[in-house]
């Protein structure tokens, strides 16, 4: 297959000379792993102490991973985007919050951002994570098949709620919604509440999309069996197939818990995983829709080329290819380009609300072998070639 990812050209045409600068600093940083951890130690203390470093993170890493502190902040990007192709997914990237009204300001956020979906061709999914409309806890609990007392049972009853209210507005507006994976202690919870709402909103097409992290050993098994229950009843099956952010804390709790840890033993077994997850759903495609999140090269290139033999048109609406903005530009543009359906994840928020969120990225960044060499070498690839006209 034609090796489209390496056109620099194409990835960065929306970055000016200036951007594609703070992006060589940026990922020269990442490159360095005691920089990163430096770095992240240091911006966790002049946030947590007030100190005047939100211009700083802003003109800086904030910037270049996120679209803005809100929704409105967004658009310029989304539409700046869009003029290449590539489409936005709208994520309020607040994390960790525990309290009810916490809760209800991201359900209400979220409504937002379907509406805005709903309006613009150019944001074609909305998103959430279970947590932000629940506490962490609660789906713990439940994973673990413990009772809750009363009052945690009524507040899992608002959490229920609050899924169903999003995922009747994805329906009734004809948004899909996607909704991201977690630690895998709280996912069991997350999953059942998750089909139940395909069960409800997916009769006609996938509209409720769950997330499956794919270097979690279980998962296509897991889908296996989905697709069985579907079958049975009669339902859509929508998933967001990624390899998964949270695998040294996934890895140290086993250790520290005895139990099997539930990632797979390998880079090489994830990425197996990974690609045998797309197969399966592309040999159903006709009851499944696909949100291929990867920045990893070849197996987009390996979908690319599965749609081709199945004969899938390369904007079937069932497939989709998801990166996150400031990522694998060169991966989103250049898919853009050659026709197919493709959209960055946007995250938003108050900065500070956000550096967790970009904090995490920061080091998953340092622990994916060669994503952050890649990036950098093909920013310096463009930089040259700018040099060169």
């Amino acid at each position: 297959m034609e090796k489209i990812f390496d056109n620099t050209q194409v990835a960065f045409s929306l970055k000016s000379d200036t951007e594609l600068d703070r992006a060589y600093f940026l990922f020269k940083m990442i490159d360095s792993e005691p920089l990163v951890r430096i770095g992240t130690a240091v911006t966790n203390f002049a946030i947590k102490a007030h100190l005047p470093v939100e211009g700083l993170i802003r003109a800086t890493v904030f910037d270049h991973f996120c679209g803005g502190v809100n929704e409105n902040d967004c658009l310029t990007v989304v539409d700046k985007m869009f003029t290449k192709g590539v489409s936005s997914v709208l994520d309020y990237s607040v994390e960790g919050k525990e309290e009810e009204e916490q809760f209800d300001a991201a359900l209400e956020m979220t409504l937002k951002t379907i509406e805005f979906a709903k309006e613009r061709l150019a944001i074609p999914f909305a998103v959430f994570k279970p947590t932000g409309l629940g506490r962490f806890e609660l789906y713990e609990k439940l994973g673990e098949k413990q009772t809750l007392s009363p009052a945690e049972q009524e507040e899992w009853n608002r959490v229920v709620a609050r899924f169903d209210q999003v995922c009747s507005e994805a329906h009734k507006k004809d948004v899909a919604l996607l909704i991201d994976g977690e630690e895998s202690w709280m996912q069991d919870a997350a999953d059942e509440l998750v089909t139940e709402m395909m069960r409800k909103y997916n009769k006609e097409k996938a509209i409720i999309f769950n997330t499956l992290q794919m270097y979690r050993w279980d998962r296509l098994d897991y889908l296996k069996g989905l697709h069985e229950i579907a079958k049975k009843e009669g339902f859509f099956i929508g998933m967001k197939l990624v390899r998964g952010a949270y695998m040294e804390k996934e890895n140290k709790r086993a250790e520290e818990k005895g139990y099997v840890s539930p990632i797979c033993v390998s880079k090489e077994a994830t990425d197996i995983n990974y690609d045998a997850a797309v197969n399966y759903m592309l040999d159903h495609i006709e009851t499944m829709s696909i949100f291929a999140g990867t920045h990893n090269e070849l197996s987009s290139y390996k979908l690319m080329e599965s749609m081709a033999q199945k004969g899938i048109a390369k904007n079937d609406n069932r497939i989709w290819f998801g990166q996150l903005y400031g990522m694998s530009d060169n991966i989103s543009y250049n898919l853009a380009e050659n026709g197919y359906n493709v959209a960055k994840y946007l995250p938003f928020g108050p900065v500070k609300d956000v550096m967790p969120y970009l904090i995490r990225r920061a080091e998953e960044n340092t622990s994916v072998a060669g994503q952050t060499s890649r990036e950098l070498s093909m920013i310096k690839a463009e930089r040259k070639r700018r040099k060169g006209k």
